[in-house]
């Protein structure tokens, strides 16, 4: 079967599609025809080696799929022949991947496989960050930086399905900005001088929520745009640099920063994935959750499609199509 492999610790640019032997399902494992592949931010880590998880080389990156059940234990919740979405977490750039039957997802039949396949990653990642770690309460304001992106378009539409009086994003440009109301946020602001903005669309009461995926020198003013009792959920660093506290900021208003390690809290919790796709499933059915597609790619392709998220030139989710 054709897959992408990571054989070295390069970047993108030596990243490429070859044949493989096809996986061997564990007995506790199901196994999928993969008809779609999301594209994220650790997969472009992973390609120069900077991401926690350090797999030997060569070896097939790729954390979510959407596909086919090929084959699935007895007992487990899915069978041969079923849509479905999944987090395998590694080999899902390939014709066929083997995952945990705990971590496959029906997905309702009117949703097309590059879709299916933008959800787990971004959506569960979202939904953690929201419900679980921010704590986000109906009527509450959310602001969003990297609004444009994949996690930034998840976390904008798992807000507003579940319950946020306004989501605002902050963009680097118009067209980006564009892409963020298109998601469904409310308004966006330019991420250069977005404090005043913020200030400015609040009524200078400041938001309830900030999702940051961003980092970088825009974390102290972040802190400055939360409402007392605000939480600043801490999500990824796509900025580059990581920002330090000075928690003198947090004592005046009552403010929090929260770490969201999805992955981490969800892994080692038989049943916290499927309990997060149970709350998902409703609105995925009810179209409140439409994820934005920034482009879609061929396996042959992948390089290209790492790099547009590497130069952060990607508006929405990626997905590699691996097969009709």
């Amino acid at each position: 079967m054709k897959a992408v492999h990571i054989k070295d610790l390069e970047g993108p640019s030596t990243v490429s599609a070859v044949e493989v032997d096809s996986p061997a399902r564990a007995a506790d494992q199901v196994l999928i025809d993969v008809h779609a592949a999301g594209v994220s931010f650790p997969d472009v880590l992973q390609t120069r080696g900077l991401y926690q998880v350090k797999p030997g080389l060569p070896f097939i990156p790729g954390a979510e799929v959407a596909g086919v059940v090929a084959e699935a234990p007895d007992g487990a919740a899915v069978k041969a022949g079923d849509r479905v979405a999944a987090l395998p977490f590694l080999g899902g750039f390939a014709g066929q991947v083997a995952c945990a039957a705990d971590a496959v997802f029906p997905i309702p039949d009117d949703l097309g496989f590059e879709q299916a396949a933008a959800i787990p990653f971004n959506y569960l990642t979202a939904h953690f960050a929201l419900c679980r770690r921010g704590r986000m309460a109906a009527g509450e304001t959310v602001l969003v930086h990297g609004a444009a992106g994949g996690v930034g378009t998840a976390v904008i539409q798992v807000a507003k399905a579940f319950g946020a009086g306004k989501v605002l994003g902050v963009v680097s440009t118009p067209e980006k900005g564009e892409a963020a109301v298109a998601a469904g946020a409310d308004e966006y602001v330019l991420a250069d001088g977005f404090k005043d903005a913020v200030k400015a669309s609040t009524g200078g009461r400041g938001v309830d929520v900030i999702a940051d995926v961003v980092g970088g020198d825009r974390f102290t003013d972040s802190l400055r745009c939360l409402a007392p009792d605000g939480r600043m959920l801490v999500i990824g660093f796509t900025g580059g640099s990581i920002p330090e506290v000075k928690v003198n900021r947090l004592l005046l208003n009552n403010l929090d920063v929260v770490g969201v390690g999805w992955g981490a809290y969800a892994l080692p919790r038989p049943g916290y994935l499927q309990g997060q796709w149970t709350e998902l499933l409703p609105k995925l059915a009810a179209g409140a959750i439409v994820p934005p597609l920034g482009g879609s790619y061929p396996l042959a392709e992948v390089r290209e499609a790492l790099e547009a998220i590497e130069n952060r030139k990607a508006m929405g989710k990626l997905v590699l199509t691996v097969r009709p």
